[in-house]
């Protein structure tokens, strides 16, 4: 450009850089996307008979409530129930059909959250 805009006033430099919004990636990626993948993707392999023990060390030190509240979202995306539980060492996570219900063993320690956003009772 020759420095005028095109209705021939002088241009001034733009504030910020400018990008085709069709180049833009859509949709939320956070940072607990790659651990919230994974679990998805592995709760979508077992039965809802069976928990998946996410390894709280393998978190590196991301607050569980935030990994929590990123899978809730996700779940409702996925129209998928889950419920979660913890102890001191794992994350455990299993689909429930239909309602958010305990399983009849849950695992040790239950805090009793539903990732759904409903208690147990």
């Amino acid at each position: 450009m020759n420095g005028k805009a095109e209705n021939g006033n002088q241009s001034k430099p733009m504030n910020f850089a400018s990008r085709l919004i069709a180049s833009i990636p859509r949709g939320r990626r956070g940072k607990h996307d790659l651990i919230v993948s994974q679990i998805m993707s592995d709760l979508e392999r077992v039965d809802t008979d069976t928990a998946i023990l996410v390894p709280l060390d393998g978190l590196e030190g991301e607050k569980m409530a935030n990994v929590r509240s990123a899978l809730n979202r996700a779940t409702k995306e996925k129209k998928m129930s889950v419920a979660t539980s913890t102890d001191e060492k794992y994350f455990y996570v299993w689909r429930t059909a239909g309602e958010a219900i305990q399983p009849s063993v849950p695992p040790a320690h239950s805090n009793g959250v539903v990732a759904n956003g409903k208690m147990r009772g």
